[in-house]
């Protein structure tokens, strides 16, 4: 089976930093697309950052030229680093990956379970 679990978020005041970090557990993986979203309270479920196997990312306006989205392919872990957070940035933050199970052959999308993050002073 497959999971991805999530580590990183908590309190932080504006200006600070947070990195986020998510594992996908399980053997006989390959991991495509991973992701950032983030979904604040009463709002939808936004994309944050995506970063593809061979490293190209792309990221929402909101969080350009603040937030590093990177990944270790060796250890199936994808990162956000943080930086001068916003009182805006406040949210749950979920990870997402696209991947390939090689025991049964599927490919579908995973989800982390969430990590909050607040920016508050």
């Amino acid at each position: 089976q497959v999971q991805l679990v999530e580590s990183g978020g908590g309190l932080v005041q504006p200006g600070g930093s947070l990195r986020l970090s998510c594992a996908a557990s399980g053997s006989s993986l390959i991991i495509f697309n991973m992701a950032w979203y983030r979904q604040a309270p009463g709002k939808e479920r936004d994309l944050v950052a995506r970063i593809s196997y061979d490293g190209n990312t792309n990221y929402a306006d909101s969080v350009k030229d603040r937030f590093t989205i990177s990944r270790d392919n060796a250890k199936n872990t994808v990162y956000l680093q943080m930086n001068n957070l916003k009182f805006e940035d406040t949210a749950v933050y979920y990870c997402n990956a696209d991947i390939y199970y090689l025991p049964d052959t599927s490919r579908r999308s995973y989800w982390g379970q969430g990590t909050q993050v607040t920016v508050s002073s």
